[in-house]
């Protein structure tokens, strides 16, 4: 395992970006697949692929709060 840190970044108004080895599992705890060491996690709750970012967010014209 590598022992680079895991962040996570919110930019406004875009998905959060998972940089490095993180575990990311669905509700029910089984693991969801990677295949990307950088990954976009959807905030909009509109992606056709969650619990990834597919740029629909865009078009529906999702902002974060302030």
């Amino acid at each position: 395992m590598n022992d680079e840190p895991v962040t996570i970044t919110a930019y406004p108004d875009r998905p959060l970006l998972v940089r490095g080895e993180a575990r990311i599992v669905d509700a029910t705890g089984n693991p969801i697949e990677r295949r990307r060491r950088t990954v976009a996690l959807c905030r909009c709750g509109l992606s056709s692929i969650k619990p990834f970012c597919d740029g629909t967010h865009k078009a529906a014209g999702f902002h974060t709060d302030e």
